[in-house]
């Protein structure tokens, strides 16, 4: 491992923690999502980072990907609230999530995520088997009578890479890949009281850059000026409003990219069974000598 990169990786690691306990301090009842979104973007901004991805608040059974419309905005009341933030800091990444029950109901979940997430760190090793963590996940929480989401999993952390390989499934899914120096990965249980299973559903917010060999005119290449700039990088609706390129020519324009395949988006990620859902993610390293780091803690 690169000690340029693997200094990096601590240092983003560090400050997503930092900025994921900032958040959850403004999750209170009567809060504004969007005013709480932006204070997490200016605190990652002011860290001298900037968002690995847009920080986002799923809601209740909806598990990640959602984000509130430009125009539209929520208030905090009763939710199990999943704060899911990512910090890049020269190309590294750390990537960690929350969650936070104003209810009162739904403590049981959150603990199951944390507890599976913990038994998850401890297993770590060298040659380890990512199915060896999946399995241990899964024992953990069904145990307690829930059910981990088996198609959302942990996943690799590149260089400007939110996912890559391999991928951390919440049960044994018999991979062969096993744990070497020199990764860096995100593990994330999702816990459910559902089906344990998730889809597609509502209007995407969120988006990624696909095709950057594209070309456009008018004000369409303005959005599309604005979206080469975030590389590989996820992208939300937020991000493209300038006063160049109102909400409306955004709008036009993600639908002609997505027309093109230039970008791709991600709609929000429902619960089959409405179950609610809770998360709880941290970034890890292993380092040359075999050492497993958390540095989102």
């Amino acid at each position: 491992m690169d000690a340029e990169y693997k200094k990096n990786f601590l240092h983003a690691g560090t400050i997503a923690g930092r900025v994921r306990d900032f958040g959850k301090s403004l999750i209170v009842p009567g809060a504004s999502y969007n005013e709480v979104i932006q204070k997490i973007r200016d605190k990652i901004y002011q860290s001298g980072a900037i968002p690995a991805f847009p920080p986002q608040i799923a809601l209740n059974f909806v598990a990640a990907h959602f984000l509130p419309s430009p125009e539209e905005d929520i208030f905090f009341s009763d939710q199990l609230i999943k704060l899911d933030l990512g910090v890049c800091y020269q190309g590294a990444i750390g990537d960690c999530a929350i969650s936070i029950d104003l209810s009162g109901k739904y403590e049981h979940l959150i603990s199951a995520a944390e507890e599976a997430l913990l038994v998850a760190e401890k297993a770590l090793k060298v040659g380890v088997k990512v199915s060896e963590i999946g399995a241990a996940i899964e024992k953990t929480i069904t145990s307690r009578g829930l059910k981990p989401i088996r198609n959302l999993t942990g996943h690799g952390l590149g260089k400007y890479k939110v996912h890559t390989s391999p991928h951390f499934p919440n049960y044994d899914d018999k991979s062969k890949h096993t744990l070497k120096p020199g990764m860096t990965f995100a593990i994330e249980p999702f816990v459910t009281d559902g089906k344990g299973w998730i889809y597609d559903a509502g209007n995407a917010t969120l988006f990624s850059l696909q095709n950057p060999l594209h070309s456009y005119n008018g004000m369409v290449k303005e959005v599309y000026e604005i979206i080469k700039s975030f590389k590989t990088l996820p992208f939300c609706i937020h991000d493209l409003i300038t006063p160049k390129t109102p909400l409306e020519v955004v709008k036009k324009s993600i639908k002609v990219m997505l027309r093109d395949r230039v970008i791709i988006d991600y709609a929000p990620l429902v619960e089959e069974a409405s179950g609610m859902v809770a998360q709880a993610e941290h970034s890890f390293l292993i380092d040359e000598d075999g050492a497993v780091i958390v540095t989102t803690r």
